[in-house]
């Protein structure tokens, strides 16, 4: 027996609680607002927040694509892609370029996004104080109160026994001058690209019942000391061993042959795009 479904899996009360969430997170950015996260076909932590706020905005004329640590066809950004796709009938693509809606886990794409596309982060942890605080009441209170000093303390420490602030992904950054907030566990090098970003980026934590966003146009800065100043992760030196690409986010890979280092474009899809101009010909999967 066939079974039809909701248009976009969730059914409709669902889905205009979770954008009245969402219209309210655009409206204070980067305050998060408390949802109530439904039960999923995938298990919490896997992504359900981020796939909540994709199924509550898609629309029939809509391009999705789906990310998972820069790659299109790993295995959650695969079974995400499946279900939006079956549940809704629109288009998937790979190209950043293509797609109006994008849904990631770990990266921001190194192509520049438009105003006509909205991202959405799958946050694991969306509270930047919970390393000092685990109490969400207090937490709460402190981020009313406009009280970061837990926050700078945090990073302080890191500065004295490391002699750099060692944060490497989810590096807190403060949100139109007011909010601090954890931008999802994306690396230092994408905090950057969502200052003044064109597009909209919506955050959600399913498994924290959290949703938060950064409004096109808005100013992020990343927490730093005038002293030590906020850096990203340095590829000096380094290209991609396929396309050439430099100042990007790249994975180091060691080669099995060699036992040497080699660099690789984490966004695959950006890689391939260039291989395709340089070689003039098309590669047929984004494992290039």
């Amino acid at each position: 027996m066939k079974i039809n479904t909701h248009f976009a899996f969730l059914d409709e009360g669902s889905k205009k609680e979770i954008r009245r969430a969402m219209l309210k997170a655009v409206a204070i950015p980067g305050y998060q607002v408390p949802f109530a996260s439904r039960e999923m076909p995938i298990a919490r932590g896997w992504g359900t927040g981020g796939l909540q706020i994709t199924l509550s905005v898609i629309g029939t004329e809509d391009v999705l694509k789906v990310i998972d640590q820069g790659a299109d066809e790993s295995v959650n950004a695969v079974s995400i892609k499946k279900l939006v796709h079956e549940t809704t009938g629109v288009e998937v693509a790979e190209r950043t370029q293509e797609a109006s809606l994008i849904q990631s886990r770990h990266r921001i794409p190194e192509v520049p996004l438009t105003d006509e596309q909205i991202l959405v982060l799958q946050v694991p942890t969306p509270e930047p104080l919970r390393d000092v605080e685990a109490s969400e009441y207090i937490t709460k209170r402190l981020h009313s109160e406009d009280e970061y000093s837990g926050a700078w303390l945090m990073l302080f420490e890191q500065i004295m026994k490391y002699g750099k602030t060692t944060t490497n992904a989810d590096h807190p950054v403060y949100v139109n001058g007011r909010y601090v907030m954890a931008p999802s566990p994306i690396p230092r090098f994408d905090n950057p690209k969502m200052h003044q970003s064109e597009a909209l980026i919506l955050l959600g934590a399913g498994r924290e019942k959290k949703i938060y966003a950064v409004p096109p146009y808005t100013d992020v800065e990343s927490l730093a000391f005038e002293d030590y100043p906020f850096t990203v992760e340095s590829f000096d030196g380094q290209h991609c061993h396929l396309c050439g690409a430099k100042d990007v986010f790249m994975d180091e890979l060691i080669d099995p042959a060699t036992g040497e280092a080699t660099y690789q474009c984490n966004d695959i899809s950006f890689c391939v795009d260039r291989l395709n101009d340089k070689e003039n010909v098309e590669v047929e999967t984004s494992y290039a």
